[in-house]
């Protein structure tokens, strides 16, 4: 799905494509429209990922935990995609940084299991094979190949893992990105991902982060220390980051049909994991 489908989708759905200012382009296609922002997911396999991510938007308003909040209750199902409605939050004073991300995940890691609906596993590389799939011919098959089967080692080894923290809700893709700074503080972003397993996972992500993106080593460290914890000094940090990196290959190959700069980014990242270097530079994409 490229920005033109998705501008179409909004005008089946009856909204002001004229108006719409599209935000972002990943999983799905975001725009802002008015005072809402609109969210169009990728085909009718995710709809019941946004059925769950409007319910999660409830469940953290009743905990208070600071989210986006939705404008319409259910998804619409509209040209087989389904499309979720959001009130606007205000513009960010600054942008995020990691310390202003690690109060919102302790506060999740705070909650237990919701009532109402139930969160899945995180599914970490529960979407390799769609994104090799959307990736088609786009990509060698030889490196399809190698990510699937580091996707079959990885698996058991990740659900073998002993945690060090209990498990329970995380939010699954806990980044700077998916924070917005308001000027009431920090407000948690993008919560399709949420799922219920291991809490490490939120926090293997700045580590990889700060290995793999150039993120500060000061910066992870003001996380750590706003956390508690560095999920580094946990053994099973390897496996959850060589899971993560598998499926982070995966993800950016679903774009290389329509980005050559997405086939760049695929190729570079595969041919890092095949010569096992684990600091060569990855770019967020």
């Amino acid at each position: 799905m490229d920005e033109a489908r998705a501008r179409d989708i909004l005008a089946a759905a009856g909204l002001p494509v004229a108006e719409a200012r599209l935000l972002a382009l990943g999983e799905n296609a975001v725009f802002a429209v008015g005072d809402l922002v609109v969210k169009v997911g990728r085909d009718a396999e995710v709809f019941g990922r946004a059925e769950r991510e409007l319910a999660l938007a409830s469940w953290l308003a009743e905990a208070g935990v600071p989210a986006p909040r939705a404008a319409e209750e259910k998804p619409r199902l509209v040209e087989g995609h389904p499309v979720t409605f959001w009130h606007r939050l205000p513009d960010p004073v600054r942008p995020a940084e990691p310390r202003d991300l690690a109060p919102l995940l302790k506060a999740v890691h705070a909650l237990p299991a919701p009532e109402g609906f139930t969160l899945p596993r995180r599914e970490l590389l529960g979407g390799v094979e769609r994104w090799l799939r959307l990736a088609g011919d786009a990509i060698d098959p030889a490196d399809a190949a190698f990510l699937r089967e580091r996707r079959d080692a990885f698996a058991p080894a990740a659900a073998a893992l002993t945690p060090h923290l209990t498990p329970g809700p995380i939010h699954g893709d806990a980044l700077p990105r998916n924070v917005l700074v308001g000027p009431d503080g920090p407000v948690l972003m993008d919560l399709e991902t949420f799922s219920s397993d291991l809490r490490e996972h939120d926090l293997v992500v700045l580590a990889l982060s700060r290995d793999r993106y150039g993120l500060d080593p000061a910066a992870h460290d003001a996380f750590t220390e706003a956390y508690g914890w560095d999920v580094r000094e946990w053994e099973g940090c390897a496996v959850l980051r060589g899971a993560r990196e598998t499926a982070s290959c995966a993800w950016v190959a679903q774009h290389a049909p329509t980005n050559p700069k997405a086939l760049a980014e695929f190729e570079r990242r595969v041919a890092s994991l095949r010569d096992g270097d684990p600091e060569v530079r990855w770019y967020p994409f």
